[in-house]
């Protein structure tokens, strides 16, 4: 059979390889590019999300302001509106002008900047306004901002210029109090935008945050700074506080229940209008969180103060000439201080208990470690220890000078009970929860007999020169297992008892007592067989067992 024949290159042309176009050659070559020029793209992207957080920041900012200020200019324009002569009627721009710089002084002092009016320096931070702004920002960042880092970057310094450019126009702020007008903002807005962009569908959960977080510090200094057991401790902490803000809000209901007399009687005295009684609802509700903060001192049972030489504890109530403000006439007067409420503190132990609970459901208890119990207890006592130091820091301050200059809680002694109480309160639970595990596992008899088994030299002689016939202080003490005991142990070496020896006491010990056998034995599983011993006699003589079988019949 021939080879096939060779296809004849006749048809070749010179020109075959260059007839194809440049154009038409595969775009495979083009990717062989070292170094190629970002795609304008991803730079619109980036700014896309700079502008969308620099206008939620701005949005939120003016939407939080206007809530504060137009109630002031309306009760101005209606009370000048009530004026009967027209030589009593001030200049308007003056006077608008005014309402709106006491407004947004009221505004900047919710952020923490103080006011000043008068000659008169106000640092007590009205809460409410500072929740106002903190929503505002996380409605506005949750529904405009984009989820990327420069728009919280973005969005975080807009807020802070903003609030410094307020106080500087506002001159309700003197000059080393402006300079608090920046960190506060930079503070209330990363806050803000960082909750409402959290919150948005396409966010990372805060368990995702967590291990990103963990893998970073591990990368970085190769240990784990973040145990999940301190994350579940983290958890319970979490938990007291909820439980400690609810008992704080029903206790200022029933404050304000008990307490509606004097109010309404303030109110009366003051006739201040419907207007005016707008505004002294919008004060009140301002300051509002600074009294379910107050209620946290007073369950704690350090208590706080409303002006120098007062005080509101669970213990006693030391009262004073106060502002005519109707919300005070909601605090607790002397009938509050009574054989009842002396044990007040308890429900916050009652909390750490509802805490560690928690936390000891979502645990296995075979696998508890001691350092465990640690790190879950210290997360429990650091969430709420935290949030009541800084939440007495926010609520307290001054109003005035004189008797006024001393207002809420000491932040340092409050926190400090609350972090003992709901300590004390988990503690009980987590320790006796692992005592009660390591106890019918028998850890603790089984250590313990180990510890009293141990040989000690008598006198000059090493331990292994002591004798072997003497019995040991586990044995004394009447532990089941231990040789010589009366619980059924091992006899002792070259000894071979018979059952009724066994079973009795040796001549001048005494017997065992239930409370060692309970210690050393308090486990659900069965008693594990003992090990066999190579030097021990046997039982019964091995003649025994050679001996010949009985015959038939015999």
């Amino acid at each position: 059979m021939s080879a096939p024949p060779r296809p004849s290159t006749a048809s070749r042309t010179s020109g075959a390889r260059t007839t194809r176009p440049a154009g038409n050659r595969p775009t495979a070559r083009r990717g062989r590019l070292v170094e190629q020029p970002p795609a304008p793209e991803e730079r619109s992207f980036a700014l896309s999300h700079v502008v969308a957080g620099v206008l939620s920041a701005a949005q939120a900012l003016v939407l939080s302001l206007a809530v504060v200020v137009l109630p002031a200019v309306v009760a101005y324009l209606v009370g000048a509106a009530t004026l009967t002569s027209a030589t009593d009627a001030p200049d308007d721009g003056v006077q608008v002008r005014s309402a709106i710089d006491v407004a947004t002084g009221l505004w900047l002092l919710g952020h923490g900047v103080p006011l000043t009016a008068d000659d008169v320096t106000v640092t007590l931070a009205p809460l409410g306004i500072a929740a106002l702004a903190l929503f505002a920002t996380y409605a506005s960042a949750k529904r405009f901002a984009a989820t990327s880092v420069p728009a919280w970057a973005a969005g975080t310094a807009t807020y802070g210029l903003c609030t410094t450019a307020v106080a500087a126009f506002a001159g309700s702020a003197p000059g080393w109090s402006l300079a608090l007008a920046l960190p506060a903002g930079l503070v209330m807005g990363g806050l803000g935008m960082a909750l409402g962009i959290l919150a948005r569908p396409d966010a990372p959960t805060p368990a995702e945050l967590g291990e990103r977080a963990e893998g970073l510090a591990q990368r970085l200094t190769g240990f784990d700074l973040v145990p999940a057991t301190l994350r579940l401790g983290l958890r319970g902490g979490a938990v007291v506080v909820a439980l400690l803000t609810g008992g704080a809000a029903l206790l200022v209901v029933a404050w304000a229940l008990a307490g509606r007399a004097t109010s309404s009687d303030i109110v009366t005295a003051l006739e201040p209008g419907w207007t005016g009684g707008i505004v002294f609802a919008v004060a009140q509700l301002a300051l509002l969180p600074n009294l379910l903060l107050w209620a946290v001192a007073w369950l704690a049972g350090s208590g706080f103060a409303v002006g120098e030489g007062t005080g509101f504890t669970p213990y006693g109530t030391t009262s004073g000439p106060l502002p005519a403000v109707p919300l005070l006439g909601a605090l607790p007067g002397q009938d509050w201080a009574n054989a009842v409420s002396a044990w007040a503190p308890l429900l916050v132990v009652a909390c750490g208990v509802v805490a560690a609970l928690f936390v000891w459901r979502r645990l296995e208890p075979s696998l508890v470690r001691w350092s465990d119990t640690g790190w879950v207890l210290g997360g429990i006592v650091a969430v709420p220890g935290v949030f009541v130091l800084l939440g007495e820091l926010a609520a307290a301050g001054a109003v005035g000078p004189g008797r006024l200059s001393e207002i809420g809680a000491d932040p340092l002694v409050t926190a400090g009970l609350v972090a003992a109480e709901v300590g004390g309160g988990a503690a009980a639970v987590l320790l006796g929860a692992k005592l009660d595990v390591v106890a019918r596992r028998g850890e603790i008899g089984e250590d313990l007999v180990a510890w009293l088994r141990r040989p000690a030299p008598v006198g000059g002689e090493s331990s292994e020169d002591a004798t072997e016939g003497d019995p040991d202080l586990a044995a004394e003490l009447g532990f089941g297992d231990a040789p010589g005991g009366s619980g059924g142990g091992a006899p002792h070496e070259g000894t071979a008892p018979s059952d009724e020896e066994a079973d009795a006491p040796e001549e001048g010990t005494a017997p065992s007592g239930d409370w060692a056998r309970t210690a050393a034995y308090a486990v659900s599983d069965p008693e594990p067989a003992p090990e066999p011993d190579a030097e021990r006699p046997a039982a019964r003589p091995a003649d025994d067992a050679e001996a010949p079988e009985a015959g038939p019949g015999k």
